[in-house]
Parts: C-alpha cells; structure tokens; sequence
C-alpha cells in the first residue's frame, strides 16, 4: 500500500487514480478538521472541494520531508488556507455597507483615544520582527492553535510558543 506522500508525487504526475486514492483516505479527517474550526457546512464544504482541487494543481510543489513535512501537514496547510480566505471573505460579505449602518456618536475623547491606541498596537506590530507578526496573525487573526501555527508556518511548536511569548511581551512592554 503506498503511502501519502508516493500517491502525492504520483497525482503530481496526474495520476488520477492515486488523486482518488488520497482524497478516500485523508477527506474525513480533513472535513472532521475543518468542521471542528467553522460551523458552516457550505464554507466548510466549499472548502474541501477547493483543497482538493488545490492539491490536484499544486501536488508538484510538495518535496516532502523536512522542506514540506509530511504529506498530511502540507494537504493541512492547504486546506488552513483555503478556509482562512474563505472565512475573510465571508467577513467581508457580511459588513454592513456604511448607507446601512446607523450613525452613532461618539464622544470626541473616545474617538480620539481610539485612534491613539490604534496608531499605537499599529507601531508597536510594525516594530515586531516579521516572524513573531506572522505568528500572531495566524494565531489571533487567523485563530489558528500553536499545532495549526506549527504546520503552517513550517517550524516546531516549541519555536511557535516562543515568538508568541516574545511578541507578547515586546506588544505589552510597547503599550505601558
């Protein structure tokens, strides 16, 4: 029985035989994955089919090994991506339009001291290095667990849960 990573060298050679043979072994964990992260059954559906049509075009761009990790980690990163565009752009269609929105006021202070904290969180994310800003985005934006982090940025856990640490700390010092 070949394993996950010689059927996806083989449906890079568009073999479409071992394309079936991944997605019977590996689309009910992944759907299990995906419906532990988002409720919507048509997002999530949505999104294996795009996973899947994802790895029939890119499975080339898999090396395997310590370059890509597993075969289950890369078809995982795949799929971690297709679900985050897809619950952005659900976020986005779901923004009421500024004609609809009702116009509250507020006082002049909190819009002032909210756009100053704003600039502020704004500079002190700049000032991070680009590896703990990546980390904090997949992990708070993205909502994504350190494990989840791990396969998709492509470094250990304990390296996740140290830029994370860092970036906290670096954040909390930049605000006081």
């Amino acid at each position: 029985m070949l394993d996950e990573e010689e059927l996806l060298r083989r449906v890079a050679r568009g073999d479409r035989t071992a394309f079936d043979e991944l997605y019977r072994r590996t689309s009910p964990w992944l759907l299990a994955r995906l419906r532990r992260r988002c409720a919507d059954d048509d997002v999530v559906a949505d999104v294996l089919q795009d996973t899947y049509v994802a790895v029939w075009r890119a499975a080339g761009t898999f090396l395997g090994g310590a370059v890509n990790g597993s075969a289950v980690g890369w078809l995982w990163t795949v799929a971690a991506h297709r679900l985050i565009d897809a619950l952005r752009r659900r976020a986005r269609q779901a923004r009421p339009t500024v004609a609809a929105a009702e116009p509250t006021a507020a006082p002049a202070e909190e819009v002032a001291l909210a756009d100053s904290m704003s600039h502020e969180l704004e500079q002190a994310l700049v000032a991070l290095p680009e590896e703990q800003r990546l980390v904090l985005r997949t992990m708070v934006l993205d909502g994504l667990s350190v494990r989840e982090t791990a396969v998709l940025l492509g470094v250990p856990e304990g390296t996740v849960k140290t830029r994370a640490r860092r970036a906290r700390l670096a954040l909390r010092e930049a605000l006081s």
